[in-house]
């Protein structure tokens, strides 16, 4: 057995036959890593990694921009007590190869639609955040998954929010790579993470010093970050959903505190998607599930069934 990002590595999941319909019950009592090939158009993309953990009913989980699926780790253990959890690194990021073609939501979430359909996942519940959380409105949106949490997603800007979003964030990223050797230092120092996730946290000096240090190192690695960025900057704005049109309910989740993806956002999420409900947190920032684990962790159990 080895080790991967402070939890015990198995073999993929068993599967048994289950109560619910829709999936086999996946039993995963360690964490397990599992590497597929999905297939986007026709041709099979390059390999993505998976990181799983639980037993019970599949949730589906998919990072933002510049993350992998150790952004989880802050409500991990509250998920895979009671659903089987898979983490993706999306293309390019994280542990997974990169797309061969161009890097976009359309086909970020096309090779995610993939990897359900390979991998017996119709129906599938889904989480995302940011940028993930706009692929899971967007899988939704083209009738792909069961119930959606989304958290704090993209792509609902005005022109001058997203200009705010280019250029502070661009310069977030230039920083972030620069300081690389000396990221051990800052965030192992409150005053470190304040400077460096100001504008994502709601209280970054209070953030875990490994949880920090692995996402700027993620961030500085992804070979696609580049290209994800530009497409969220400069590529369309994500399109809604008419009522009644979705295969399960939508939960969009937004921290008051976000300085990101702001919260007047929330109101344009809304009318895109009318059947969603919209459930507001305290004392966040762009991420939930950091700035507020159990209130997070117990929306998406709740939301997802």
């Amino acid at each position: 057995m080895g080790r991967l990002d402070g939890f015990a590595l198995r073999v993929a999941p068993r599967r048994h036959t289950g109560p619910d319909a829709r999936f086999p019950v996946r039993s995963t009592p360690m964490c397990a890593v599992k590497i597929s090939w999905p297939n986007v158009c026709g041709m099979a993309t390059p390999p993505m990694f998976t990181l799983t953990r639980g037993s019970g009913v599949p949730l589906l989980l998919i990072h933002g921009m510049g993350s992998s699926s150790a952004t989880w780790a802050p409500v991990l253990d509250a998920l895979s007590a009671r659903r089987s959890v898979i983490a993706l690194d999306l293309p390019g990021f994280g542990k997974s190869a990169p797309l061969d073609g161009p890097v976009t939501i359309a086909t970020l979430s096309d090779a995610v639609q993939s990897f359900i359909d390979s991998e017996g996942l119709a129906g599938v519940d889904i989480v995302g955040s940011s940028m993930g959380a706009r692929m899971a409105l967007e899988l939704a949106r083209r009738g792909i998954g069961g119930n959606v949490v989304a958290l704090d997603p993209g792509g609902f800007w005005t022109p001058r929010q997203r200009r705010i979003f280019e250029v502070t964030i661009g310069a977030s990223m230039k920083l972030t790579r620069r300081l690389q050797r000396a990221l051990p230092a800052l965030t192992g120092n409150p005053v470190g993470r304040t400077v460096l996730l100001g504008q994502f946290s709601a209280h970054p000096w209070s953030l875990p010093a490994p949880l920090v240090l692995a996402e700027l190192r993620a961030f500085a690695a992804a070979t696609s970050v580049d290209e994800a960025f530009d497409a969220l900057a400069h590529g369309p704005d994500q399109e809604g959903a008419p009522a009644g049109s979705t295969p399960g309910e939508i939960v969009i989740g937004w921290g008051r505190q976000d300085k990101i993806t702001f919260p007047s956002q929330a109101a344009a999420a809304i009318e895109r998607f009318p059947d969603a409900s919209l459930h507001w947190f305290d004392k966040c920032g762009h991420f939930p599930h950091w700035d507020q684990p159990e209130q997070a962790a117990d929306l998406i159990l709740a939301s997802t069934g």
